[in-house]
């Protein structure tokens, strides 16, 4: 673990992820992170209606190349009212090179009106429990 990060989700890089220097385009990098990001805070407030608010600056340490395999990272390090604030990391899982951090990635909860809504955490969660009722309740 690095920094605190668990690291769960891995990508293949294929030829349609990369640039024109052969390399991991940043913008798919940074579209499955933002796609991660909301997955697992849609875990930790227990609503699947969460939207991105903030990233801070992206610092793009090194790439990845065709066939490598990377590993996406995230931790939540601050429960607002009504959002979640995660901290990102991606590496290599063959060099263990770090690709790119963030350190601030900002999700606010939403309710039915589409307005900020308070959430009621204070603490990551691992377990499944906060998996919102209505997805639960549809496979009962």
């Amino acid at each position: 673990m690095a920094n605190g990060i668990t690291f769960h989700t891995r990508k293949w890089v294929r030829p349609e992820d990369l640039n024109a220097n052969g390399t991991l385009f940043g913008g798919s990098l940074l579209r499955w992170i933002d796609e991660e990001a909301a997955i697992y805070s849609i875990i930790q407030l227990g609503n699947k209606h969460v939207v991105t608010k903030f990233m801070s600056e992206i610092n793009f340490i090194a790439s990845a190349k065709e066939g490598d395999l990377i590993e996406m990272g995230l931790t939540a390090i601050d429960f607002g009212r009504t959002s979640v604030t995660l901290r990102a990391e991606v590496r290599n899982i063959f060099t263990q090179e770090s690709i790119l951090t963030i350190e601030k990635i900002v999700f606010v909860n939403i309710g039915e009106d589409g307005k900020p809504q308070p959430h009621g955490y204070d603490h990551i969660t691992y377990t499944r429990d906060r998996i919102p009722l209505e997805i639960t309740k549809a496979l009962i």
